[in-house]
């Protein structure tokens, strides 16, 4: 993206890196729509409840780069920041999650940058998500440009627990006291045991479904 943006001074820096990062939004955005409607259509199930989008803020982009050691400027955003655009799909089942990060990955026109499962490998505050990075080509009228996209998938137990972990982190600046964090962990447990049940519930229920079908 740098290469792209060698020709503007820095007002006009920020407001085409920020163009792109929204054209980026809109691009998968309208992909995972697209993909949904297509699973309705074949499977008649929707795998995604919703999707949620946003820009990060000036403020977060400057605080995660001076929390990394960087300098704060255009080049060290777009190289450093990863999740300025960002992508939340809520499911209601975990194989949703896996079923909707293989389909992202076979779009020919979508590249996957890397991979985060903290589903299988939790955070140690008992965070739990599927992030991948992905950059896609915006064609511009001089020129293509790939810009990075973070998608979350999750369910909405666990999209329930990080909004409210969220919520509470943000009160005490980060440092929530330690009986605060164990409880947060002991919710996510329960969150994790709720996600595995009703994915057991599901499942028996499509069999059931499925044997009535064939009877």
């Amino acid at each position: 993206m740098q290469a792209a943006l060698k020709n503007y001074d820095d007002v006009d820096s920020w407001k085409t890196v920020m163009f792109l990062y929204n054209a980026a939004l809109k691009e998968v955005g309208t992909k995972l729509e697209i993909l949904n409607d297509e699973f309705q259509h074949v499977h008649s199930y929707n795998p995604i409840e919703h999707i949620k989008t946003r820009i990060k803020t000036p403020e977060s982009i400057v605080k995660k780069l001076k929390r990394n050691g960087h300098e704060t400027s255009i080049e060290n955003m777009v190289r450093y920041v990863n999740d300025i655009a960002g992508v939340r799909l809520i499911c209601s089942f975990t194989s949703d999650i896996y079923r909707l990060a293989e389909m992202i990955g076979k779009q020919s026109d979508l590249k996957v940058l890397s991979i985060k499962d903290y589903i299988k490998n939790p955070k140690e505050s008992g965070y739990k998500s599927y992030h991948m990075l992905v950059s896609v080509p915006i064609f511009l009228s001089d020129s293509v440009v790939d810009t990075k996209v973070e998608i979350q998938i999750r369910t909405i137990a666990m999209d329930f627990w990080a909004s409210l972990e969220h919520k509470i982190y943000y009160k005490f600046e980060g440092k929530a006291p330690d009986y605060i964090s164990q409880e947060l962990r002991e919710c996510a447990d329960m969150v994790s045991a709720l996600d595995d049940k009703m994915l057991s519930l599901n499942e028996a229920i499509t069999a059931l479904a499925g044997e009535r079908y064939t009877t």
